[in-house]
Formats: structure tokens, C-alpha cells, sequence
């Protein structure tokens, strides 16, 4: 089978890089699918990265990179541990069908910092969306459903005739042209009687 074009142990020339995304811009809105890559060589765990690298997500600046230069497998721990910077990692893979990779920021040996992931589904290649994004859309939608229901309740109860609350000291004409009624008085009334009969 043949060696596919980045892949480390061969001679290469890389190609171009794309153009780069500034510093915190949202790709999640990105799908990235190369079916002849697809069609020509087995997504697996060994040759994952090198797909993912054809991507416009992929950083050409992180320490992945500088091991596919020197013809190191770009997922080399043993490597990558010694570098500090930004880096990718394949945290989860169910062959051939799902692979998830993590960029992270390398401080030291022992210290990573997860910064984004990216997951590969059956060829197509998609930037996870961060959990603040995914529980401030869940909180809009909440929000909006409980402001939908209030305003149908709302509705519906003006048609049966109840009155709302901010209304309720205005004073409220029926349409048979009989004098108005305020509903505070009402109150004030039924106040009085109560009390008048537990006198009793």
C-alpha cells in the first residue's frame, strides 16, 4: 500500500499551509471531508493525524508538526512530552468510524492544558463545540420555551377573563355601559364581610 503524501518515515515536502484562523475564532461551524484521501488510504489510528492535518483546523505552528519535519510519528508521546507548546493529542478512537482529538497547551512533562477538541466522524472532520456554548444554547432554548408558555397561559386567560395582575388598578368597564368596577374596592368589600362574619 502506498505511503500517503505527510506521513512520517517518508521524504516529503509539506504542502502549503492554509490560510490560519486568528487566535479564538469559532470553527465550529467548519466540516472538513477529503474523499479522495478517504477513498485512497484506511482512516485508522495510524493515519488519522495525517487526515486531520489536511484540515483547516489543524495548527501548523504546534509541536505535531515539528515531529512530522524530522520524520517522527506526530503522535509520539514519548516526543512530544519533551516539547512545551501547543500540541494535539488522539484521546478517543472507535475504528474506523470515530476519532477525537484534543489540542492542548504543554507546559511541562506532566502539565497539559485542554484547550478544543476536535472529533472525526466516519471521514468528516468537525471542531466540538465548548460546554459554555452548549449550556448557553440549552439556557436560550429553556427560555424561550418558558417565555412561549407564558405568553399562550397569558393569552388564554385574557380570553376566559381574568385580568392581569398590572392591570389590576386600572379600573375595568364591562361593555354593557354599567358603571365601572374597581377590583380593588371589591377586595376592600369582601374584606369586610369576612370579618364581619366571623363577628357573628
Amino acid at each position: 500500500m502506498a505511503t500517503p503524501p505527510g506521513a512520517a518515515g517518508g521524504n516529503f515536502e509539506a504542502p502549503p499551509p492554509p490560510p490560519m484562523q486568528p487566535p479564538g475564532t469559532d470553527m465550529t461551524g467548519i466540516c472538513f471531508r477529503d474523499q479522495l484521501w478517504l477513498n485512497t488510504y484506511p482512516l485508522d489510528r495510524n493515519l488519522v493525524f495525517d487526515y486531520f492535518a489536511l484540515s483547516p483546523l489543524y495548527d501548523w505552528t504546534c509541536n505535531n508538526e515539528q515531529l512530522r519535519m524530522r520524520s517522527i510519528h506526530p503522535l509520539d508521546l514519548s516526543q512530544l512530552s519533551k516539547m512545551t507548546g501547543m500540541e494535539y493529542m488522539l484521546s478517543e478512537v472507535m475504528e474506523p468510524h470515530l476519532f477525537v482529538i484534543r489540542k492542548q497547551k504543554r507546559d511541562s512533562a506532566e502539565k497539559v492544558t485542554p484547550m478544543l477538541a476536535y472529533y472525526i466522524l466516519d471521514g468528516s472532520i468537525y471542531q466540538a463545540p465548548q460546554l459554555c456554548n452548549v449550556f448557553a444554547a440549552r439556557v436560550g432554548r429553556a427560555l424561550y420555551y418558558i417565555l412561549k408558555a407564558f405568553t399562550t397561559a397569558a393569552s388564554k386567560l385574557e380570553k376566559i377573563g381574568y385580568v392581569d395582575t398590572e392591570n389590576e388598578s386600572e379600573t375595568v368597564e364591562p361593555k354593557g355601559g354599567k358603571e365601572a368596577i374597581d377590583f380593588r374596592e371589591v377586595k376592600r368589600v369582601d374584606h369586610i364581610l369576612a370579618s364581619l362574619q366571623r363577628k357573628k
